[in-house]
């Protein structure tokens, strides 16, 4: 940055060259400084004369470029609220669908359990009456065994006793007893 004092001295040179009496002769100017500040006003002045245009038209396209860029940057963030409330209404509905679908798994698996629960409870149930329709089958086929032993056992005592009695007189008496029976049977 130029000094202040810089300043003003370029300035007070720019005036005493613009208030010049006419009819001065130019000369040679044995001053260096004020020479040099002299031609240092005038290469600036140029510079800001010819590059002041190109300097304010690279202003402008910068400008323009940073306002075009925050414009696409406003258009982005746009389009990524959008996208994020797009986003948010499918999480949402994501949300609900797994909420019905956690539901109905529920409701499933709990007609699944009572299913199976009755299920098992007729099979016990057909269990059992097979158990007891066994027992009763077993206890019957016991019983006959038992039952035919006896039979077995009591015909073959019969048989000794009557081995052992066969008289006449006891086949008559059998005999008398087995008509009076059979007439009995047929009145």
């Amino acid at each position: 940055m130029l000094s202040l004092t810089f300043l003003e001295g370029l300035s007070n040179n720019v005036d005493s060259l613009l208030h010049l009496p006419l009819g001065t002769e130019f000369g040679f100017n044995g001053n260096i400084l004020e020479t040099n500040i002299i031609n240092l006003a005038v290469v600036i002045g140029i510079v800001v004369s010819f590059g002041g245009d190109a300097l304010r038209s690279l202003l402008e396209n910068r400008r323009q470029t940073i306002l075009n860029n925050l414009q696409e940057a406003e258009q982005r963030a746009q389009e990524a609220q959008q996208k994020i409330a797009k986003a948010k209404s499918q999480l949402e509905l994501a949300q609900k669908k797994a909420v019905e679908i956690r539901q109905q798994g529920n409701i499933t698996a709990e007609q699944e359990k009572k299913q199976c629960i009755r299920q098992t409870e007729e099979d016990a149930k057909r269990l059992e009456e097979n158990k007891q329709e066994t027992l009763q089958l077993q206890q019957q086929k016991a019983i006959n065994q038992v039952s035919q032993q006896v039979v077995s056992l009591a015909l073959n005592q019969v048989r000794e006793k009557l081995n052992k009695r066969l008289d006449a007189s006891f086949h008559a008496s059998v005999n008398n007893f087995n008509i009076v029976l059979f007439t009995n049977y047929k009145a």
